[in-house]
């Protein structure tokens, strides 16, 4: 009497998500070549190391800046308000603060504060052009100590939730602002072309902390995909967007200043290159969860054929869209709040306001942003729900012969 062997029932419910190789060669083939145009374009766009960087001096002749403690905050005899301040060497000196900060001060703040040495003559026609007189003014508090605080705790917090997973995502965030400080900044100061400029920095930012945070695996890998294809879009519409809308990156209160210290910046290019760097954050994160939610949804039906996945993770992801599109709408408006606040004050209509200035850089900052992201959604689902049926079909191949025409074994 023959007896079938039992098939191990292991093989249908085991996780696919393993690095298969037919999943993981198309993977690689594609990242590869998404990273070495991205290393390519780094080193067409590198910043000239033998220009040098502009600099904007803060200090003008006989201006040096010092810490002080607070310790009397009062109106001296001519009205103007002062503030008695404790300079590091003990010595108490008076330094003149603007009616504006001075409801902000108490005695025992840390302020940062010009020393400005100025002959006689400066401060009264009649005295003496040989003698220097030492006036003290207020510039700003010093916010080091309790941001410090903040970002260590918040450190701290990552890691005892996160664990090793969140320790990689913090280095993550070092190694993005690190292509930030040393390629996107200088090329930008240089004059290098926005949308190549944003590409880049984007490509390399996304490889480094999708798998630093998440590690190396077809999912990952999936993710970062999609996440390309989001970052190419939202290049494209920015570029499009800067020039049909007119933006010309001069309604911000920092444009002239710029433009002056550093004449071979394109403001228009630096408007568009944070456009895209703005809604990276946002991106990586609707791509991962959709690639693992499509991952799951085969874990827990493994039988299920690609586009009835597609439109399960499709379903998480409009909800994923609706509940994304306004976050990113209320972030920047609270970023911008002060300057709403302002504009609301004006005599014109509602679509005047948005279509003007620095209002219609944020609307189409929010609109770029958003764009890529529903667009992001889509094809990082139908990635994944693809890669997922190649990753499950080698799987169980490999697993159970009889699936490919070969006699299951018998006893």
């Amino acid at each position: 009497m023959h007896v079938h062997a039992p098939t191990s029932s292991a093989g249908p419910s085991a996780p696919p998500a393993a690095a298969v190789p037919r999943a993981r060669v198309l993977l690689t083939v594609l990242l590869l070549a998404s990273l070495a145009a991205a290393l390519a374009g780094a080193w067409w766009l590198w910043p000239d190391p033998d220009a040098a960087p502009p600099r904007i001096d803060t200090a003008g002749p006989g201006v040096t800046y010092v810490r002080a403690d607070v310790v009397e905050v009062r109106p001296d005899a001519t009205g103007m308000d002062q503030a008695t301040v404790r300079l590091a060497d003990g010595e108490e000196v008076d330094a003149h603060v603007p009616p504006e900060y001075v409801p902000e001060l108490a005695a025992g703040d840390t302020l940062r504060v010009a020393r400005m040495e100025v002959p006689e003559t400066a401060l009264d026609p009649l005295g003496d052009p040989d003698v220097m007189t030492t006036s003290y003014v207020f510039v700003d508090f010093v916010r080091g100590p309790p941001i410090a605080l903040l970002a260590g705790v918040f450190a701290v917090l990552v890691v005892l939730v996160a664990r090793w997973r969140g320790l990689a995502a913090l280095a993550g965030v070092v190694v993005g602002l690190g292509v930030v400080g040393f390629f996107t900044l200088p090329a930008l100061l240089q004059g290098r072309p926005a949308v190549p400029v944003a590409l880049v920095t984007s490509v390399v930012i996304m490889f480094a902390v999708l798998y630093l945070a998440h590690g190396v695996s077809v999912r990952t890998s999936t993710a970062l995909l999609g996440t390309l294809v989001g970052l190419a879009a939202t290049c494209a519409i920015a570029a499009w967007a800067g020039g049909a809308a007119h933006l010309t990156g001069l309604s911000g209160e920092y444009a002239l200043d710029l433009l002056a210290s550093a004449p071979e910046v394109r403001l228009r290019a630096v408007l568009v290159c944070g456009m895209v760097l703005a809604g990276l954050g946002v991106l990586n994160d609707v791509t991962i969860t959709q690639a693992s939610a499509v991952w799951e949804l085969h874990a827990a039906r493994p039988a299920a054929a690609a586009r009835e996945l597609f439109g399960q993770g499709m379903r998480i992801g409009r909800d994923h869209i609706a509940s994304t599109v306004y976050t990113i709408v209320f972030a920047y408006v609270g970023a911008a709040l002060p300057m709403v606040l302002l504009v609301s004050l004006a005599d014109r209509s509602f679509l005047e306001l948005l279509t003007a200035g620095e209002i219609a850089e944020e609307v189409v900052r929010t609109l770029v942003g958003s764009i890529g992201l529903v667009l992001a959604i889509p094809a990082t689902t139908a990635l994944a729900a693809l890669l997922v049926r190649i990753s499950a079909r080698g799987t169980q191949g490999a697993r159970d012969p009889g699936r490919d025409g070969a006699p299951a074994p018998a006893s």
